[in-house]
């Protein structure tokens, strides 16, 4: 997707370097100047002689420029200060710390008022000894994470701790599993192809951004930032307190081990039922295999068949919103393309306007060391003035894509809270999945108990292996009960946590859109005014041709 570096052709490079020279030394020719950060960035400047500069007309700046007042409002930064300021005020690393660490501060500048800034920095390489006990096997890298908050749930204003990926990994399972229906927060992939691919350096680099994105966004959740798990992570001292949740391959060979026991076994009726403490919990990865092939079979009955389910999703208000939201994920991936397509776009221009530049730079240093008449440094003036404008502009254009990426990249941020919105709408499903065949093995259970009783009534003085199963039976009834329950409280409780999350996104999603457009446009307009003046100086200094030719 779009990425706040674009890649570029090698070609290019070594022209790169001669339009930053030549924009460097214009800038060290300029800083005497005492108004140099009120006015605009200066032309890159090519040296010309110094009886030609103090007498030909076209090289004099033109006189008597009325004052834009829609220019003073978008006023653009020095080239200096490009890179971290915009037309629309805000820091372009998107947060006010050094270098964009702090990237996703959650505070306001209002005294008093709560905040959590985490920053992610100082990349370590350690040694993993915990399975071979050796030095020298397998290494990782661990990265320093600091926390500066008021929030009374932790205790301290600043604190840091070391954390390796793996352990990010346990986070952000325990969160999912703790906080079903909640939009939390994607953490980054383990992108183990895209580790052998990239440089190394480069690599911890970019997964250094992306977890300092991934703990700005968990302290954005008005829920997961003053949970416990969080707390834990960000202050606990060592290694992670926190219990690692079992791999699903452990999960799954346990499962398998209990299976025939469930099935076969002198365990075939209570150890079928399940766990009142596992059904909060989706089936999908549990210990459980009969479960997961029950609701398997519930769910294939569900879509194919003749009869309809216990309980089904009643919440048309909510069956509507997710429809509307699929559609929303459909815009935005689109939007979110051409995006990508308009900062290509961008970068192109601004390299073939530099080339343009470049060009007429070596052009006018052949004219003007060729020149034997006065025409001749004429021309040359006319086309150091070109080539100056098009370094500039070339600049400019830089300077804009980058602000193009900055507010657009949202778009592409919001592709990330649509995945974060499909999760918990599949706690959902998978919870009322549960609730539905609990309700569909209760009706069997009951069912087999009948067709017991009514066999065992014909005997005189009943059947006791047939009493016995009953009673077996009532007890796995009286146990799958209580499991149902606790399934139904805990589908309403997810049902509740997507209702307050839908609600929270509609505010965030209002004021997001509305920061976006508003830097895009005001980006867009601001710059586009720039380069319009840059060549509008250029064609006044050139006006008195046009006259001569229409004379």
């Amino acid at each position: 997707m779009m990425n706040q570096e674009q890649d570029e052709q090698p070609h290019h490079h070594a022209s790169r370097d001669e339009m930053e020279t030549l924009e460097t030394l214009a800038l060290t020719n300029n800083q005497h100047s005492p108004s140099h950060h009120d006015q605009s960035p200066p032309f890159a400047e090519i040296s010309m002689d110094d009886h030609d500069q103090n007498h030909d007309p076209l090289l004099n700046q033109p006189r008597n420029q009325q004052p834009n007042p829609y220019n003073s409002f978008l006023e653009p930064p020095s080239y200096a200060e490009a890179i971290f300021r915009s037309f629309d005020g805000e820091d372009s690393n998107g947060g006010s710390g050094v270098n964009g660490h702090d990237l996703f501060a959650t505070s306001t500048s209002q005294p008093g008022a709560e905040y959590i800034r985490i920053t992610v920095s100082d990349p370590l390489k350690e040694q993993d000894v915990s399975n071979s006990g050796l030095i020298g096997g397998n290494s990782y890298f661990s990265y320093l994470i600091t926390t500066r908050t008021n929030l009374k749930e932790y205790n301290g204003i600043e604190f840091s701790v070391r954390r390796r990926f793996k352990d990010v990994v346990t986070l952000s399972d325990r969160l999912s599993e703790t906080y079903r229906g909640y939009f939390i927060p994607i953490r980054p992939d383990k992108s183990v192809v895209e580790s052998q691919v990239m440089q190394k350096n480069e690599f911890v680099e970019s997964r250094r951004v992306a977890l300092e994105k991934y703990f700005g966004r968990l302290v954005e959740h008005p829920v997961i930032r003053r949970s416990e798990e969080l707390r834990l992570f960000l202050q606990a001292d060592g290694k992670l307190p926190l219990v690692r949740t079992t791999d699903v391959a452990s999960r799954m060979l346990d499962g398998a081990v209990k299976l025939p026991w469930q099935l076969f076994g002198r365990e075939s009726l209570q150890g079928s039922t399940v766990d009142v403490n596992e059904v909060v919990l989706p089936a999908k990865g549990g210990r459980d295999l009969l479960r997961i092939f029950k609701e398997l079979k519930q769910s294939v009955t569900n879509d194919w068949g003749a009869v309809k389910p216990p309980v089904v999703e009643e919440d048309k208000e909510f069956l509507e919103r997710k429809d509307k939201l699929q559609d929303f994920e459909n815009q935005i991936s689109n939007a979110s393309q051409q995006a990508e397509s308009l900062v290509k776009a961008q970068q192109d221009i601004g390299e073939t306007m530099g080339q343009l530049g470049l060009a007429f730079v070596k052009l006018t240093k052949f004219e003007a060391d060729e020149a034997m008449f006065n025409t001749q440094r004429v021309r040359s003036a006319d086309m150091k003035n070109v080539a100056t404008a098009a370094v500039k502009a070339s600049r400019l254009y830089r300077e804009l894509n980058a602000q193009t990426v900055k507010h657009l990249d949202k778009l592409h941020d919001y592709l990330g809270v649509m995945l974060a919105v499909n999760n918990a709408f599949s706690d959902r499903a998978n919870a009322l999945l549960t609730v539905q065949t609990l309700l569909s093995e209760l009706a069997s259970l009951n069912l087999r108990i009948e067709k017991l009783e009514a066999a065992s009534s014909k005997i005189f003085g009943g059947d006791r292996s047939r009493i016995r199963k009953i009673d077996e039976l009532k007890e796995t009834v009286r146990v799958t009960e209580e499991a149902k329950t606790c399934a139904v409280r805990e589908y309403e409780r997810i049902k509740e946590n997507n209702k307050n999350e839908l609600e929270r996104l509609d505010i965030e999603k209002h004021d997001d859109f509305l920061s976006m457009l508003k830097g895009f446009v005001v980006n867009q307009a601001g710059y586009a005014e720039k380069m319009a003046s840059v060549w509008e100086m250029v064609a006044e200094e050139t006006s008195g041709y046009a006259a001569k030719d229409s004379a």
